[in-house]
C-alpha cells in the first residue's frame, strides 16, 4: 500500500516516520526548502518511545503518481492550497485522511473529494522541529485514531488498518471516529484557548483558583457550542478532560501557543471562529475572549 504524507513536519513527519521504520511504503510530499533540508540531513525522530532516522523518498507537487493513502496533518489555514496539491495524486480507490484539529475540514474535503474516499482522523502527541529540522516527540502520548465518516467498515479498510498498526506509535482503527474528533475538538478547544489566553503552559493556569474556573467556564462554553453543531458528548466528559489536564505535565504547552511563540499564524478562525459563526445567538464570554486575543495576536504579525 503507498502511503503519501503531506509535508514532513513535527505531526506528520512522525507518522509517517513510523510507519517507514515498520517497513510502509512511505512517500513525502515537501516544499523545496523542506526537500533540500531532508535530502542533506534525512528525517530524525528523537523520542522517548525510540529515536529514528532515515532517508525518506520525496516528491514535490506535480508530480505524475497516484496512492492509496494521503495523510494530512497540515495546518488548517494552508488547506486550500493543499487539496490543489494533492488533487493529482489522488485515485478512484485512495483514502484521505485528515489529522486537524476541528471538524470544519471534513466538510470541505468531502464536497471535493467524496464521502467514500475521506476518513475521520485524529492525534495525540506533542512534537516539533528544532532548529535543524529535526522532529523532537516528548509526551508519553503519540497515538492516532481513524476510521469511516459513515461507519461502514470495508474489506479494504481492512487492509489499511494492517499497515497503518504495528508501530511504535500507536495507530488504531476507531468505529466511533465522529464522537472521538468531538472529544479531541472539546478537549483541544479547551487546552488550547487557556493556554494561548495567559500565554503559559498548563501548570501555573492549573495553580491558581481563577485559572481552573477559567479552564471551567471554556470547556462548558465550548461543549454547549459543539452541541448545537450536532455533538453528542457523554455526560461526564468535562470530568474525564478535566481529570486529563489535570495529569499533563506542568510544562505542558499546546501547539497553537507554540505557533504564537514562533510568530506564526494561527488556527484560530478554524477552532474558534467556526463555533462562534454557528452560534451567533449565544454569548460565550470566555470563548468570545479566546477568539479575539487571537484575532488580535494575527492582527499585530501582519
Amino acid at each position: 500500500m503507498k502511503i503519501l504524507v503531506v509535508g514532513a513536519g513535527a505531526v506528520g513527519g512522525y507518522f509517517g516516520g513510523r510507519l517507514a521504520e515498520k517497513g510502509e511504503d512511505v512517500t513525502f510530499l515537501v516544499r523545496t526548502r523542506r526537500m533540500q533540508e531532508l535530502e542533506q540531513s534525512g528525517l530524525k525522530i528523537s523520542s522517548p518511545h525510540g529515536d529514528f532516522e532515515l532517508i525518506p523518498r520525496l516528491i514535490e507537487a506535480g508530480t505524475d503518481e497516484t496512492f492509496d493513502l494521503i495523510l494530512l496533518s497540515t495546518k488548517a489555514y494552508h488547506l486550500d492550497q493543499v487539496m490543489q496539491d494533492i488533487e493529482p495524486f489522488v485515485a478512484e480507490h485512495t483514502y484521505i485522511l485528515p489529522l486537524l484539529n476541528g471538524m470544519a475540514h471534513l466538510e470541505r474535503l468531502t464536497e471535493t473529494f467524496g464521502e467514500h474516499r475521506v476518513l475521520g482522523g485524529l492525534c495525540f502527541i506533542e512534537s516539533t522541529l528544532d532548529e535543524q529540522g529535526r522532529i523532537l516527540q516528548t509526551s508519553p502520548s503519540h497515538h492516532l485514531l481513524f476510521g469511516p465518516l459513515t461507519g461502514e467498515r470495508t474489506q479494504r479498510l481492512e487492509e489499511l488498518e494492517r499497515h497503518l498498526t504495528g508501530t511504535k506509535a500507536p495507530i488504531k482503527y476507531s468505529e466511533t471516529i465522529i464522537r472521538d474528533m468531538w472529544n479531541k475538538y472539546l478537549f483541544i478547544t479547551t487546552f488550547s484557548g487557556v493556554t494561548s489566553l495567559f500565554r503559559s503552559a498548563i501548570g501555573p493556569i492549573r495553580e491558581q483558583e481563577q485559572g481552573m474556573h477559567q479552564i471551567r467556564q471554556l470547556a462548558a462554553e465550548a461543549k454547549l457550542a459543539m452541541e448545537q453543531q450536532g455533538a453528542v458528548f457523554g455526560e461526564d466528559i468535562e470530568q474525564i478532560q478535566e481529570k486529563q489536564i489535570m495529569q499533563m505535565s506542568e510544562t505542558m504547552k499546546s501547539s497553537l501557543q507554540r505557533d504564537m511563540e514562533k510568530g506564526n499564524d494561527v488556527e484560530s478562525e478554524h477552532l474558534f471562529g467556526m463555533l462562534l459563526t454557528a452560534s451567533e445567538t449565544q454569548h460565550y464570554p470566555l470563548l468570545r475572549s479566546v477568539y479575539t486575543n487571537l484575532q488580535i495576536y494575527r492582527s499585530n504579525r501582519i
